[in-house]
């Protein structure tokens, strides 16, 4: 797949949109590292396929919006864990 780059944004950009996945679930899922997934979803895609890069772009920012609470909650699950050993 590396040898296809538009073709991997594409498949990632999909992804995204039908997991609501965020870019480093993508990028365990794939293979790959987030900031080849980054790269692909945010420079690629946006030349490719318009479109798929505006939803995939929604989807990114409410990720962003959200990623300090799931910060917030894996920390306490973290501390949980610890405590009940």
């Amino acid at each position: 797949m590396k040898e296809q780059p538009n073709k991997r944004a594409v498949m990632l950009g999909q992804y995204i949109i039908e997991h609501k996945a965020t870019v480093r679930a993508a990028a365990g899922k794939f293979g790959i590292s987030k900031s080849t997934v980054h790269k692909d979803v945010s420079e690629r895609l946006k030349m490719i396929a318009p479109q798929l890069y505006e939803q995939v772009k929604e989807i990114l920012e409410i990720n962003k919006q959200e990623r300090h609470i799931r910060g917030g909650l894996a920390t306490k699950r973290k501390y949980q864990l610890l405590r009940n050993k």
